[in-house]
């Protein structure tokens, strides 16, 4: 809880919360409001923290808990006046899990608060060796089974970078179907401009393809303190004021 203030003294002016779940919404919605924040996205379905996966939505047999654990998050989002909410895959491989993962996303979108985006965002293997969405081209796939307009993509320069080789060409094939960004430098999950992505032409991109979302930085500081190591932001900050 004591990150809302952080995050403000930082000059941020909206933060994530992955899994909000183990804290009262109305406290949480009580730190935005005392730092002037907005809560811009959260995870579901809530983990199950007894050992369970993060995320289960392409999981066979698992229908019946992802729409039980996805009302509760409905209800998180809500009363945060949260605008996205990331759907998690889990674990699966083959057709079935496809089948499995659009029709609980066809659920999902048609249950969803109205005004609330859901997105789906590929992670790489190196980090969720077992992942299901773990390639860009399946989340398209997905999408376009889906077809519900409150389903979209959630970019990350950094899964991109592991799963692609190339976070530039990703952004230049699927940006226009994302409604969520986040950046982080690769390899390492690092602070944007300590690895091997050039942000410059990613943002600049990026600036140019008329995306109205957020921009949310997702990485592991290196330093001691977070707040020793944001001198990235005004980096990233002139360089994509310089490419509107």
């Amino acid at each position: 809880m004591d990150r809302f203030e952080a995050a403000h003294m930082a000059g941020f002016e909206a933060v994530e919360v992955l899994f909000p779940y183990d804290v009262n919404a109305r406290d949480i919605q009580s730190r935005l409001r005392i730092y002037g924040q907005k809560l811009v996205l959260l995870n579901a379905p809530p983990p199950n923290y007894t050992g369970g996966e993060r995320g289960f939505a392409a999981r066979v047999g698992g229908e019946a808990r992802f729409q039980h654990d996805m009302r509760r998050a409905f209800r998180y989002a809500d009363a945060l006046e949260a605008s996205v909410v990331h759907v998690m895959s889990g674990d699966g491989h083959g057709e079935a899990s496809f089948e499995t993962l659009v029709s609980n996303l066809k659920w999902a979108a048609r249950n969803a608060p109205k005004g609330l985006t859901l997105t789906i965002e590929p992670l790489n293997a190196t980090d969720f060796p077992n992942y299901y969405l773990n390639d860009y081209a399946l989340a398209a796939k997905v999408l376009d089974a889906v077809k519900r307009p409150n389903l979209r993509l959630q970019y990350d320069s950094y899964h991109a970078q592991m799963i692609h080789g190339d976070a530039l060409e990703i952004w230049r094939r699927y940006g226009l179907r994302a409604a969520h960004i986040q950046i982080a430098d690769a390899p390492g999950r690092v602070a944007p401009g300590r690895g091997d992505i050039n942000f410059r032409p990613l943002l600049k991109e990026i600036a140019q393809s008329g995306y109205e979302g957020w921009i949310s930085a997702e990485y592991k500081p290196q330093a001691a303190q977070t707040e020793k190591e944001l001198d990235w932001v005004k980096k990233l900050r002139r360089m994509y004021d310089a490419a509107t």
